[in-house]
């Protein structure tokens, strides 16, 4: 089972050679255009829930604890459910699952707004909240995710997953100052009011699309195994399970920022929330530069991945022993690009090779350890940074991110039979792997 070029009705897409992508390209596909405007306003809209929300809890309890609790709460369904969302998408139309999905998230926001408005709420009602958008994140981000190659087909859709990220990214630097504007001139009420407001452009545009001209995939049959079955596929797919096992260690030991960078502010620097910020918001440039650049390459190769996972790690070692706070803020730049070229790689080239029916269940497994390594790694990158310093929090979560890119690549390369190519191209380094016999596809994929 394959993408196909959509209903007997819809126009051949034209045929796209991904060395010669623009940056922008997949915005020529109208379905996909629609979907990515909707998503920019919405993204703004979650990011001011999200500020909004943790003030809220703070304000009515006092306790740093509470905050946390609200957190935990949004993504533990996640954790809990995730591969079980998965099978669902894999069986639903994936457009339909997504106009539910973000009604729900939608209506949620309202709720709030109508309870804080009103002066009604009470710290057990953003509790239920998070969990209702945990629940329906738990379809949302897998139909999310998946749906991206219904609409813009095989050759385009790196494009499309890193124009997904530059949009989160954008998104992550403008809502939260608007939230703070919104917060401190009308109240948490009004933010979430926006919030909820944010998700009639997404319905919009998922209801103006053309189904004709969607690529048309084969949706799973109801059937007893479904998740069993899921888990077999990656497993027994080495450019699919080591890439999970690589988005896992890096998410976990080296994502932690929230953690580290608090830590850096206050403790080492003494410099206060401003440089917190500061360091927030460099890094978001990178992450959106990285995830523009990521746009620009049009491929999703393996080396790329390890590349960028070794540089990742590499950075963040170099920038737990930076003796200054503006070498250390400059570093959150390259930092946040690496990061982000981990994540978009990982994304395309996971949904590249997985076959249409299992993607669903693929992109939930994926999802799930990648965004299930914040709540892993936190506790622990804080007992490291409690008991040897915040230096050595930082080091060790960017030494085992290289470490595990480093092994990984090595064991595909012992897999595969590949042995590593390095030589020049047009005056340029060129690395990559080659077969040492007949192992012809994952050397592709590398």
């Amino acid at each position: 089972m394959s993408t196909g070029p959509g209903a007997h009705s819809a126009p051949a897409p034209t045929t796209h050679d991904p060395r010669k992508s623009s940056m922008f390209s997949s915005l020529t596909v109208r379905n996909y255009r629609l979907f990515f405007v909707g998503q920019v306003v919405s993204n703004i809209g979650t990011w001011m829930q999200r500020i909004a929300q943790d003030w809220l809890v703070l304000s009515l309890t006092g306790s740093a604890t509470a905050v946390g609790v609200t957190t935990a709460l949004q993504f533990l369904p996640m954790l809990l459910f995730g591969l079980y969302g998965g099978v669902l998408v894999d069986r639903l139309p994936k457009r339909r699952a997504l106009l539910f999905t973000q009604s729900a998230m939608g209506a949620t926001g309202v709720a709030l707004a109508a309870l804080t408005l009103t002066g009604h709420v009470q710290v057990w009602h953003v509790y239920l909240a998070a969990v209702v958008v945990g629940l329906a994140t738990v379809v949302d981000n897998p139909a999310r995710q998946s749906f991206v190659s219904e609409m813009v087909g095989p050759d385009q859709l790196q494009n499309a997953v890193s124009l997904n990220s530059a949009n989160f990214q954008s998104a992550r630097l403008v809502g939260p100052a608007v939230a703070g504007v919104m917060i401190t001139g009308v109240g948490t009420g009004w933010a979430f009011l926006a919030n909820g407001l944010s998700f009639v452009a997404p319905l919009i545009g998922l209801m103006m699309m053309r189904a004709r001209e969607l690529y048309v995939v084969e949706r799973a049959p109801r059937a007893k195994g479904q998740l069993r079955e899921g888990l077999h596929y990656v497993a027994g797919r080495p450019e699919l399970i080591w890439t999970i096992v690589l988005a896992g260690f890096v998410s976990t030991f080296g994502f932690n920022f929230p953690v580290f960078l608090s830590a850096f502010a206050d403790d080492v620097f003494h410099a206060g929330a401003g440089s917190y910020s500061l360091f927030n918001t460099l890094m978001a440039v990178g992450s959106l530069a990285g995830a523009l650049l990521a746009a620009r390459r049009g491929t999703a190769r393996m080396r790329v991945l390890l590349a960028g996972a070794v540089a990742f790690g590499t950075l963040e070692i170099v920038a737990a022993i930076a003796p200054s706070l503006w070498l250390f803020a400059l570093l959150m730049v390259p930092i946040g690009m690496f990061g982000m070229t981990v994540n978009v790689t990982a994304n395309s080239s996971i949904q590249v090779s997985t076959d249409p029916a299992m993607r669903g269940r693929v992109m939930a497994l994926y999802m799930m350890v990648f965004m299930g390594g914040a709540p892993v790694g936190a506790p622990i990158a804080g007992w490291v940074t409690d008991a040897y310093g915040v230096r050595a929090g930082l080091a060790s979560g960017g030494a085992i991110a290289a470490a595990a890119a480093v092994t990984i690549g090595l064991v595909l390369a012992r897999v595969g039979n590949l042995r590593l190519s390095v030589g020049w191209n047009h005056g340029h380094p060129h690395v990559r792997f080659v077969p040492r016999g007949a192992q012809e596809q994952l050397a592709a994929a590398a």
